[in-house]
């Protein structure tokens, strides 16, 4: 992704979010752009308006932190806006090359043992780790039946961004659908920060503009947020509704992978259908897996006998 556009794009969106009120200055008349204006934002940042007006075409190669908090702080920006616009100036000078995640195709990485036996001891809510590029690469048993439609359809490739605006399932699967959009391409903004060379996601984010008029007005907000923790609403085609709260962790001996686990209240209805989901995946998996029984059986068949066929009018 071109680092020069995204900084233009991303400091001029942030400039038109706020009103003169908003920055203690008197709203005046006349104006024709919504916002501050770029004399404006020089000032509260003490700076010269040429100067900002270089930062804001793209140019933040070896602009120092010291400046970079001051036009942080004249645009008021959140936590999440701050660290994307110290991923951009990393990335404007190159020394963004030793903090970059390592490469991981969602398709080639595999879990290690402990991993999945973490993933495994949970066992009371949907527990799942997910890249940058919101790609589902682990999960346990109540998270895959949890996501039963992103893993039904193969177009969506486990991809919860692709789920979220190019399979209609989504729509019933997350009531706030929104709000739900929202957030999916403001993780995938902030990830294209934080590695802006990611051609998997400069490919999904191609394909998700290219195929999706709701993806690609949001990703033109250039909003950016960090997604620790919350509480969600979904409706489950097997269980029906659920508010679940989520805890986002970053997952130290892997970064750039995020381990997401989803509870309930106790004693609520979503912790009894959470209870119900968890039978549901465990019969259907008994059903999909065939058991030693069956497996003899099927080798020769003439060796099982059961109750079930040993009375009349049994097949």
């Amino acid at each position: 992704m071109d680092n020069r556009e995204e900084v233009r794009e991303f400091l001029t969106s942030r400039r038109a979010k706020i009103t003169p009120e908003q920055a203690g200055l008197p709203s005046g008349s006349r104006r024709r752009v919504p916002g501050l204006r770029r004399s404006e934002v020089a000032a509260l940042a003490d700076m010269s308006v040429e100067y900002y007006a270089k930062l804001e075409r793209g140019s933040l190669a070896g602009v120092s932190p010291a400046v970079l908090e001051a036009v942080a702080r004249a645009l008021r920006l959140d936590d999440a806006e701050r660290a994307h616009l110290l991923n951009l100036a990393r990335a404007a000078d190159g020394s963004d090359a030793l903090t970059r995640p390592r490469r991981r195709a969602a398709r080639q990485w595999k879990p290690h043992r402990s991993l999945r036996w973490t993933l495994d001891a949970i066992t009371a809510g949907p527990a799942f780790v997910r890249n940058g590029r919101m790609d589902i690469i682990a999960a346990n048993q109540l998270a895959r039946a949890f996501y039963d439609d992103v893993y039904a359809t193969p177009g969506n490739r486990r991809n919860l961004a692709r789920f979220n605006f190019l399979d209609p399932a989504s729509r019933r699967f997350y009531p706030d659908w929104d709000l739900a959009a929202d957030i999916a391409v403001a993780v995938l903004r902030t990830e294209a920060g934080r590695d802006p060379h990611d051609r998997e996601l400069h490919d999904l984010v191609g394909e998700l503009s290219t195929r999706s008029d709701e993806f690609r007005t949001r990703w033109g907000a250039h909003d950016v947020r960090h997604h620790g923790t919350g509480t969600k609403r979904f409706h489950h085609r097997a269980v029906g509704d659920l508010t679940l709260a989520y805890e986002g962790l970053e997952m130290a001996a892997e970064p750039g992978l995020t381990l997401t686990v989803y509870t309930a209240e106790p004693g609520s209805p979503s912790e009894e259908g959470l209870r119900l989901l968890a039978s549901w995946a465990a019969t259907r998996e008994a059903v999909a897996e065939p058991s030693p029984r069956r497996l003899s059986a099927g080798r020769n068949p003439c060796v099982i006998r059961t109750g079930f066929g040993s009375g009349p009018g049994a097949p």
